[in-house]
């Protein structure tokens, strides 16, 4: 990767214009290396670049992958109807990473209901987004659920065969399915459909009380990780992601 002008970094980094970096920049507000910096054009090799912008440090990330342990009560939409929007619960700049598409910042891979919690992925990868959200890569994902009722042998055994929902015309299954306690399921997935896992115990006699998402692969929610909390992905974390999903990056 070739050296880019500090201004230009910053503008791909989300930090605004680049004549609101260059104000960042000649404003003394941006520093590298333990340097306060005073030219926009500086040039600096990006890749591995940390820096500072009024006191906060950030790395330099040409494509932004991130996870977020999504709490209750918030919309995984940029104009949410009823809650609060997940993407209020991250810093500006994130929000407004440039894009090629009209949309700008990182956007949700998937959807959490307002009152499902756990891992959410995010990004500003459109491509990735696209690659992961096709229904033929079956990334499993694992939810935790609470249920009304105990939890039967009859409706494990029928959630593994499978069960028609009124917009599927073959019933959908689960890929695995543990009962931890009397009321507390574990449900692996690999497709999304609306409500799914509600709708799924509903068509077998019981009632979602509450749900989790713990795993996306073998990504795991950190349990440090708490809810509305959030953090990059390491490169560990996307060889963990891709690996379930029988893909790669790029």
């Amino acid at each position: 990767m070739k050296p880019l002008r500090l201004e230009d970094i910053l503008f791909s980094q989300g930090f605004g214009t680049r004549r609101v970096c260059a104000g960042l920049v000649q404003q003394g507000y941006v520093w590298v290396a333990g340097q306060e910096q005073s030219d926009p054009g500086s040039l600096f090799e990006p890749e591995g670049l940390v820096f500072k912008v009024q006191g906060q440090e950030w790395p330099y990330q040409e494509r932004a992958y991130l996870m977020l342990h999504k709490p209750a009560g918030t919309e995984c939409s940029q104009k949410p109807s009823t809650w609060p929007s997940i993407y209020t619960l991250l810093p500006s700049p994130l929000r407004t990473r440039p894009q090629k598409a009209a949309v700008q910042g990182v956007q949700a891979v998937g959807r959490l209901d307002q009152d499902t919690t756990g891992l959410l992925l995010l990004t500003d990868d459109g491509k990735f987004i696209h690659r992961m959200s096709s229904p033929k890569h079956h990334v499993p994902k694992v939810y935790e659920v609470t249920t009304k009722h105990e939890i039967s042998d009859d409706q494990i055994a029928n959630l593994l065969a499978g069960v028609v929902l009124d917009d599927s015309p073959k019933p959908v299954k689960a890929a695995a399915c543990e009962r931890v306690e009397s009321t507390h399921l574990r449900l692996t997935l690999t497709e999304g459909k609306y409500h799914q896992v509600k709708r799924m115990l509903a068509a077998v006699g019981n009632r979602v009380e509450g749900l989790h998402r713990s795993a996306i692969g073998n990504l795991q929610l950190p349990q440090d990780l708490a809810p509305g909390q959030w953090r990059w992905l390491s490169p560990s974390d996307l060889e963990k992601y891709f690996k379930a999903s029988n893909t790669a990056l790029g």
